[in-house]
């Protein structure tokens, strides 16, 4: 399986940088992970709705150039899905078992994701009703990712 993670901005936090790093070695056991940094946009406080719209879109086509035609694209949306890890690990061995083996998780910057990114998703997918700041997001999907794998393969995992 193939999974590449698509994220808006940088991670500047070290704390942050050093989670990533461990959990993409843990992940490498289980499949090939790719993290795809493209740049955010500035955004002024309080911009106005026509801004932060222009914003999500320029953010939107950087994302979009990055996803394959054959990929099954899950975006990260509060609005999206629930799913315990449990349900998580199946939906990703079933995807895996379907033929979808190139999965790509798209996390958006502080806006959210524009209605392109949505519409060319194939899933939506959401970790909480609470909003995170996508750097942490990225951690948190990360560590679902390792869990499920490790679900998956019927190893021990923490309850």
């Amino acid at each position: 399986m193939n999974i590449t993670i698509i994220a808006v901005g940088k991670i500047k936090e070290v704390y942050f940088r050093d989670a990533i790093t461990e959990y993409q070695k843990r992940i490498s056991r289980y499949c090939k992970l790719n993290i795809i940094e493209v740049i955010d946009e500035k955004t002024p406080d309080r911009a106005p709705v026509l801004l932060q719209e222009q914003i999500k879109q320029k953010e939107a086509e950087r994302i979009l150039k990055n996803i394959k035609e054959d990929a099954f694209c899950i975006a990260l949306t509060i609005d999206g899905k629930k799913q315990d890890s449990i349900q998580f690990s199946e939906h990703l061995e079933t995807l895996g078992i379907t033929g979808k083996s190139n999965l790509v998780f798209v996390i958006g910057g502080s806006l959210g994701l524009s209605m392109n990114v949505l519409k060319r998703a194939n899933e939506k997918l959401s970790f909480s009703d609470m909003t995170f700041p996508h750097q942490l997001m990225r951690v948190i999907l990360l560590e679902q990712i390792y869990r499920a794998f490790r679900i998956i393969n019927g190893e021990p995992y923490h309850k």
